[in-house]
């Protein structure tokens, strides 16, 4: 063996190499972080373990609020996202996902879940008379069908609580003091009675006026029955001091099916569509919640109440978005091309064009609203010297109030990204064209129009699809006015899709509350937008390929 290698075997390196680095330093090099209890639980890890418990917290309540309410689905879902968020936070393997995680919540909260919700109410028949399932249906025929007990006598009543829960202490005709509540029936207690009534009773709170009247409701939907056998009736109340034994008139067979009218005989058993039917077609007014297919569907392209127009809506809505983005798209990129050369007062021009995008954009709707009012706006009366122009209520002039209010509002957008387009655009391919001798119009068109398509493509194809779901501004202007006047649903002539949607659903309180077929209506508008956006995406990629 060589002194070189007895040297190097003895201090592990030949003399010439340079010294060991520290552990320290290696284990940096390595990527291991310094182990030690300060760096592991400091500020930071203490400022993380308060924020997840803050979020365990809550995603623990709304666990409990979902068992409670026996939702299945929202209880796993926050069960799952719990579980990853704890995971993810406490693990040091997982450092990229502790800041993409946040993101991924809110797009599966409001966007996956939404969209699969709004997927499997469209296949049911959910609405007015179907909000809930066949058990609460069940309970609430019973309730609903409910009559006083011919010969049954005034009692006189008390409204008790034990803690949030509210019963009633009633005095019997032979004097005996009861209590009960929703869930117990009434049953012989100590009590102290005075005039007639029960003031005091074991284990339940006396309610006085003022409580009785700040839960009121609770008060007179409250039935407590009379006994363990669910026939004999149930009290229920109407001012608070006197109850009366109400029975219902239908009869639940749980056995076999059916529901019973006492009162004719008549035999209700379920139908396919969620509902009790009788051999004579007649149904009970409460129904439930059933998969229907594709009925909604076939109901909003084939049922003459909606297929007219829905038909109208449907072109409408494209004629609308089409002539609001090429509207607004012209005119700001023909301010933004004037404004683009030099002159004195350009800031100032600039701020006063952006004014509009400055207003909130369910206000500016209003205001134009009652600025072209057909009795006392402001352009009839002003403007044009006291003329009735029926600006909003026929149908041809509502419409080009519309497109011409949406110019207003949206053309500052555009007038924005086309100057900040042109702005971007290459000097020495504009110079090229003008060595080459292409006039100002020439370049215009060869040179300058194609580069800023590519760059405001993809913006004019969200527009489209914003103005396509441009809720507010049709609902504040118009209200969707004026109606079809040969329809017997409640839409108009100036109705889009998403307020078509809205007037479905019922949720404006001129018609019936349908979430099925709205939902339905919500898919068609989804892949006709996703559709369009598709196309026009591709378009831009061919373009910025050629460019």
């Amino acid at each position: 063996m060589t002194d070189l290698q007895q040297t190097r075997t003895a201090s592990g390196q030949a003399p010439g190499d340079a010294p060991a680095p520290p552990d320290s330093t290696r284990r940096r090099r390595l990527g291991r972080r310094d182990e030690s209890p300060a760096s592991r639980y400091g500020a930071g890890f203490l400022a993380k373990l308060a924020l997840m418990a803050v979020a365990n917290a809550f995603g623990i309540y709304v666990v409990w609020s979902a068992w409670l309410a026996e939702s299945w689905i929202i209880l796993g879902a926050m069960v799952a996202m719990l579980a990853v968020a704890n995971w993810v936070y406490f693990s040091r393997r997982t450092v990229p996902l502790k800041y993409v995680l946040p993101g991924l919540i809110f797009l599966f909260t409001f966007q996956i879940f939404t969209i699969g919700y709004t997927g499997w109410v469209a296949f049911t028949n959910y609405g007015d008379g179907h909000n809930s399932t066949k058990d609460d249906a069940v309970a609430a025929l019973l309730i609903q069908n409910e009559r006083r007990v011919e010969g049954s006598p005034a009692l006189p009543l008390t409204v008790v609580a034990d803690g949030e829960e509210l019963g009633f202490a009633v005095v019997q005709p032979d004097g005996t003091a009861t209590v009960g509540d929703a869930e117990a029936p009434l049953s012989a207690v100590d009590a102290t009675v005075a005039e007639g009534r029960i003031t005091a009773v074991d284990g339940w709170e006396v309610l006085d006026r003022a409580e009785v009247l700040a839960r009121q409701g609770e008060v007179t939907d409250l039935r407590v029955p009379v006994s363990d056998d669910p026939g004999a009736g149930s009290v229920r109340t109407q001012d608070a001091r006197t109850g009366y034994v109400y029975e219902s008139t239908l009869v639940y067979d749980e056995a076999a099916d059916t529901m019973t009218d006492t009162t004719t005989g008549t035999v209700y058993t379920p139908n396919d569509e969620g509902q009790f039917e009788a051999a004579d077609g007649s149904t009970l007014n409460v129904g439930w919640r059933v998969f229907v297919g594709f009925d909604n569907f076939t109901t909003a392209f084939s049922d003459s109440r909606y297929s007219g127009p829905f038909l109208q809506v449907v072109v409408w809505t494209f004629v609308f978005a089409f002539a609001s983005v090429a509207t607004t798209f012209l005119l700001g990129m023909f301010l933004a091309t004037v404004f683009n050369t030099p002159m004195r007062g350009r800031k100032i021009y600039r701020t006063l064009l952006i004014l509009p995008y400055a207003i909130p954009g369910f206000v500016a709707p209003l205001l134009w609203s009652g600025l072209l009012n057909r009795s006392f706006g402001f352009v009839n009366q002003v403007l044009l010297g006291g003329a009735a122009v029926p600006w909003l209520t026929d149908p041809w002039l509502a419409k080009l109030s519309i497109i011409g209010v949406n110019l207003w509002l949206g053309f500052p957008y555009m007038f924005l990204i086309c100057t900040g387009a042109l702005q971007s655009l290459p000097t020495d391919v504009l110079e090229a064209a003008k060595i080459d001798g292409a006039g100002r119009l020439r370049t215009w068109r060869s040179v300058v129009m194609p580069l800023l398509l590519v760059s405001t493509t993809p913006l004019l194809i969200s527009s489209f699809a914003f103005n396509f779901n441009n809720f507010a501004l049709i609902y504040m202007l118009t209200g969707g006015g004026p109606r079809f006047e040969d329809a017997s649903v409640p839409l108009g002539h100036t109705d889009i899709m998403i307020t078509m949607v809205y007037s479905v659903a019922g949720l404006d309180g001129n018609a019936p509350k349908d979430f099925g077929l709205a939902s339905a209506l919500s898919i068609v508008i989804f892949v006709i937008i996703a559709t369009i956006s598709a196309i026009a995406f591709k378009r831009t990629r061919s373009l910025e390929e050629i460019n």
